[in-house]
């Protein structure tokens, strides 16, 4: 027998996010308004709903999941009423007695009003040269976003109207279909469960109460920022369902490379060539930091190709505030692709009364 996961096509162990997407979108493709006349779809609707009704119970589901139905009774469906050889008595629909109208309908059950719902989250990309991103700056971005429409405040009327009792089920929010002994209720298909209707849409929005509209945003970028660092701006997002929250915005930077330095972490490494003569005797250098300026770097005498000199307080600013990165020298030893009679006459010297042979370790 098919169970209320199978009905919505989720496993059973669903999360209330997926259990609550799989229910939009059955309900969506077999609602009433969709298929006018289609039994086959009405039926389908009714088991999406019922299904729902239960699983997005927290409550309910435990109690379906540990005994195959949502009122704590072992054996039964929910959606099954088999009432042969057994004493039924109207405690035994449990949890499940909002579903009935008719005989057990008093005073008229509401249906339960769409649940405010939080809005999307969105994105937007700022790009940065590789400087800025050091030293920080605030900056306005434009947003494409979904707001409450202008003329109408949202409502969806239009402007001097307003929403009005649904004449299909007064106020109620659900409609009962007789199913013999019983009366099923179910959201109304003309007002979707809110009660009211909407008699003349607003002409700007065509009566959903929403607009997209370009916004533009103040954003802070603090200094330090990497490539791909989110910035989070609040209820900057998409406006929420039935009153809930606004979603948040999401800035998200793109730094451009630097043609000296390369990020590692709040470290930058730059890599500094120096003479053989220089890597060989010892010297001091200067290195551009990424501020502009200059500093003064010593190299020892006998430095290898590839060595790395650490000036601290130089590199990249702490997103925590707790001060900079270092600044890291990575030392590379040139070699002159063409060298004057003299230098090639000091070369050869050199090579006559140098004792060092850097292959020695090779046959070691």
């Amino acid at each position: 027998m098919a169970t209320l996961y199978d009905t919505l096509g989720v496993k059973k162990g669903a999360s209330a996010d997926e259990i609550k997407k799989a229910y939009r979108k059955l309900a969506a493709k077999y609602h009433p308004d969709k298929n006018p006349g289609d039994t086959s779809a009405e039926e389908t609707f009714k088991e999406v709903q019922n299904a729902y009704d239960v699983l997005s119970d927290a409550e309910k589901r435990k109690q379906y999941d540990a005994f195959g139905s949502a009122n704590g009774r072992r054996g039964a469906d929910p959606r099954d009423f088999d009432f042969g050889g057994g004493n039924f008595t109207i405690n035994d629909l449990g949890d499940l007695g909002d579903l009935f109208g008719g005989i057990f309908n008093r005073g008229g059950t509401r249906a339960r009003r769409p649940q405010p719902e939080r809005g999307a989250d969105i994105e937007a990309i700022v790009n940065l040269s590789f400087e800025d991103s050091l030293r920080g700056l605030e900056t306005k971005i434009p947003v494409d976003v979904t707001t409450a429409c202008r003329e109408c405040g949202g409502t969806g009327a239009e402007p001097g109207t307003s929403p009005v009792i649904c004449p299909e089920c007064h106020g109620r929010g659900v409609v009962s279909e007789s199913q013999g002994l019983f009366a099923l209720s179910q959201p109304c298909p003309r007002c979707r469960g809110n009660g009211t209707v909407v008699e003349k849409p607003c002409r700007k929005c065509k009566g959903s109460g929403r607009e997209r509209r370009t916004r533009r945003y103040t954003v802070k970028i603090p200094a330090g920022v990497r490539d791909g660092t989110r910035i989070r701006l609040k209820g900057k997002g998409e406006i929420g369902d039935a009153g809930g929250p606004a979603g948040d915005l999401f800035v998200v930077t793109r730094v451009e490379p630097s043609r000296l330095f390369e990020r590692k972490g709040a470290n930058l490494v730059i890599d500094v060539p120096v003479t053989y003569s220089e890597a060989a005797l010892g010297a001091t250098v200067e290195v551009p930091t990424p501020y502009g300026g200059r500093v003064s770097l010593k190299v020892p005498a006998g430095t290898q190709d590839g060595r790395q000199l650490r000036i601290r307080g130089h590199g990249a600013p702490k997103l925590d505030g707790s001060g900079r990165g270092d600044l890291i020298a990575r030392l590379r030893v040139t070699v002159p692709k063409k060298v004057t009679k003299k230098e090639r006459e000091a070369l050869e010297e050199l090579q006559k009364v140098s004792r060092d042979d850097p292959r020695e370790a090779l046959f070691n």
